[in-house]
């Protein structure tokens, strides 16, 4: 398990380390999510990460289909290139 772990790590490393977001944003476009699916999945993100409960926050993370998790994945490496630029 831990060499998963690992490649995941590194994985998300290079992704954060590569600025240009042309891949992500193809990877994005093709998910069956609307816009409006993922104008909420982010606020619930951004609501229930925020709160004091990491057990709630666990469980809706862990109930996240594949599409969610990437859409949640882009958002935080894209959010992490905008908040290094800043």
């Amino acid at each position: 398990m831990m060499d998963k772990t690992q490649q995941l790590d590194n994985s998300v490393i290079a992704e954060l380390q590569n600025k240009d977001h042309s891949e992500q944003l193809k990877q994005l476009d093709n998910l069956s999510c609307t816009h409006g699916d993922i104008i909420e999945l982010l606020a619930q993100y951004l609501a229930l990460s925020e709160q004091d409960d990491d057990s709630q926050f666990d469980a809706w993370y862990d109930a996240l289909c594949q599409d969610q998790l990437r859409v949640l994945k882009a958002f935080e490496i894209f959010r992490a290139h905008y908040e290094q630029a800043h």
